[in-house]
């Protein structure tokens, strides 16, 4: 069929290459969000395999390898791990940030009493972890670790409840997706909080007049993506300068991204109506009035979206497939010694996981709706709401962000022992728990 029979169908799509045959099945992976859970599930596999072989030494070493530029006296090196953990998760952080804005705006979180539960939650899931932590660290030199098990990996805990299908109500993956978002920003707050250095007030002057940049250039028109990168960047150097963690910028800045659109529904229509009462033929080109408006239907097309959900599909996959798996290949490589086993830390980190999230998530939930703060949704079952606390003992990526902060070179590898063994025991309960219970329910 050639052009012009294709014309005639009036068929609403964009005319096929062979580069479709390529890009669509990549699209409809992308767009499920348990495969993310699977490939950071492959490169911790590869990670600790690595790690515990006869190439551990160039894979561990490889890490520390300093990466950077020197103009005359001043330098900037850091070593690869450092990149990854503070520059590249920065755009983690940013993702997660805009997943909350669009949660409080347009999703569950909008309504106080349904947000309510998950964020009672989040909040004994961060508060009851760090006590059990604290108990059993107390005077110790891992003491300074309790933010390591406050945090739940989103990526994980969504792949385990996808294995489970339509055997779970929609409302626990609602739950504990609202929950890893809010225990993230806890995460985020504990590293900027608890973690940084000395403050360099000048350095943070900057980052602040930075901010208002980004604000001013917004309050003009400019809705160029790039243009926020390159200020967003200048604001990451700011901060980092400053003494707080530099990944904070990426909540900063993901908080501040407007969730309304700039082109209306009823006005994108109206441009497309436009274009196409055109009639068709070789006329699309030059400087023509249909010609401009074709361009003009491209921005309105593209402005119908607002930036949180442009932004979110764009950097979804990249964090994803690319960013989380990458953190992972480069942190969770760790020798394991039985003889760590029975070290303290990673006693306390595994008991804060696998005892003090489950025991935080269910006590806190209880008691929001016992007090009429929350609403638990009828489907979302007592048990469900328990087997989701057990998920939310799958700490991994922020665990391991934050222990890389918290913890000295000799104690960092017992952490890491606690934190995966612990992420393995509650994935393995949660998904147990779930199983018995849909099959009871069914």
């Amino acid at each position: 069929m050639n052009e012009e029979q294709q014309a005639g169908t009036g068929s609403p799509r964009l005319p096929a290459e062979l580069i479709d045959w390529l890009t669509k099945p990549i699209g409809r992976f992308l767009y499920i969000e348990a495969a993310a859970g699977l490939v950071l599930l492959l490169f911790t596999i590869v990670a600790l395999v690595l790690s515990n072989s006869p190439w551990s030494h160039p894979f561990l070493g490889v890490w520390e390898t300093p990466v950077g530029i020197q103009i005359g006296s001043l330098e900037f090196t850091r070593s690869l791990r450092e990149w990854i953990n503070e520059a590249l998760m920065t755009l983690f952080f940013f993702l997660i940030a805009l997943e909350l804005k669009r949660e409080l705006v347009l999703g569950e979180l909008r309504r106080p009493r349904m947000a309510a539960l998950p964020i009672a939650a989040a909040l004994g899931g961060m508060f009851v972890p760090a006590v059990l932590y604290l108990i059993l660290q107390l005077g110790q030199p891992g003491q300074n670790g309790w933010g390591t098990v406050m945090a739940t990996d989103t990526a994980f805990v969504i792949g385990c409840l996808a294995l489970l299908g339509s055997r779970i109500p929609q409302s626990l993956r609602v739950f504990m997706l609202s929950l890893a978002i809010v225990d993230d920003i806890g995460a985020i707050l504990v590293v900027a909080i608890g973690y940084g250095g000395h403050l360099r007030w000048e350095a943070l002057a900057l980052a602040v007049v930075g901010i208002a940049l980004v604000r001013g250039i917004a309050l003009l028109g400019v809705r160029n993506i790039m243009i926020y990168f390159l200020v967003g960047g200048l604001i990451w150097l700011a901060v980092d300068a400053s003494g707080i963690h530099a990944t904070v910028t990426g909540v900063i800045l993901g908080l501040m991204t407007p969730v309304s659109t700039w082109v209306s529904d009823k006005r994108l229509r109206a441009i497309l109506d436009q274009v196409v009462a055109y009639p068709p033929g070789e006329h699309w080109s030059g400087d023509s009035e249909d010609r401009k408006a074709l361009r003009m239907a491209e921005v309105a097309a593209r402005e119908a979206l607002s930036p949180v959900e442009r932004l979110e599909m764009i950097l979804h996959p990249w964090v994803g497939f690319v960013i989380m798996p990458l953190f992972a290949f480069a942190n969770a490589g760790v020798p394991i010694s039985f003889a760590d086993l029975g070290n303290s830390v990673t006693v306390a980190v595994f008991v804060g996981f696998a005892l003090g999230k489950p025991v935080g998530v269910f006590v806190f939930s209880w008691l929001a709706v016992r007090t009429g703060i929350a609403i638990r949704p009828p489907d979302l079952d007592w048990m469900f709401l328990a087997a989701g606390g057990l998920l939310a003992g799958i700490g991994f990526t922020m665990a391991l962000f934050i222990a890389n902060l918290a913890f000295s070179s000799s104690l960092i590898n017992a952490a890491k022992l606690g934190i995966l063994s612990a992420s393995v025991f509650s994935a393995a309960a949660g998904i147990a728990l779930l199983s018995r219970w849909a099959l009871r329910g069914k």
